[in-house]
């Protein structure tokens, strides 16, 4: 198994973070965050680790062919192999409805697909705004955001969840952050000062379904 302590590149910044660290990009600059994911994702593939990308703004296709023109050449000639451009919706609704348990299974077998396919690690990205276009379960969002911080413990994949703060109301963004560790803030990682652990969130998260 992967171990938990490896210490992986973010590719947006020089310094390297544990494989596992849960992160989450606010943004209201598109460019910016285009920059950043693709940078992210480029050094997953430098790094020989699967790298998955959860798309919702346009389709897997043009996202794909946006991501790898921020990519150096090395890396567009890998993506192939390496990195999975998905819709959104068929990763987290597959079935047309969003379970959290369900889509923490599908981070636990992209993770242990990349141990048993060889990969060195694991990331991923997704863009969270989905969760804004009426699907039933949607929101259960920040539950399953949560609950990520768990599951990492044990399946340490690297994720960077998306929110357009032009898109989700402040009361959300609040709760987002209070269940990310981890904040991206132009173009560099920084300690969230509102994280809570799941078991202190989960005492006063209005709400909680568990």
């Amino acid at each position: 198994m992967i171990k938990t302590q490896t210490a992986v590149p973010m590719g947006f910044t020089g310094e390297t973070f544990p494989a596992g660290t849960h992160m989450c990009l606010v943004y209201s600059d598109d460019a910016e965050r285009l920059e950043s994911i693709a940078k992210f994702l480029e050094a997953g593939i430098l790094n020989n680790e699967k790298v998955g990308y959860f798309a919702d703004a346009a389709p897997p296709d043009e996202i794909k062919k946006a991501l790898l023109g921020h990519m150096s050449a090395g890396a567009a000639r890998s993506d192939g192999a390496k990195l999975d451009v998905r819709t959104a919706r068929d990763v987290y609704c597959p079935k047309g409805r969003f379970v959290p348990g369900e889509m923490l299974d599908t981070l636990r077998g992209f993770y242990d697909s990349a141990v048993e396919e060889g990969y060195g690690n694991a990331r991923a990205s997704g863009e969270m705004s989905w969760a804004l276009k009426g699907i039933p379960g949607s929101d259960r969002l920040v539950e399953y955001e949560a609950l990520i911080n768990d599951l990492i413990v044990t399946h340490p994949l690297t994720p960077i969840c998306q929110y357009n703060a032009n898109l989700f109301d402040g009361a959300t963004i609040l709760n987002i952050l209070k269940v990310h560790p981890m904040m991206i803030v132009h173009g560099q990682v920084v300690r969230n000062p509102y994280y809570q652990e799941p078991r202190e969130f989960f005492k006063t998260y209005a709400g909680n379904t568990r």
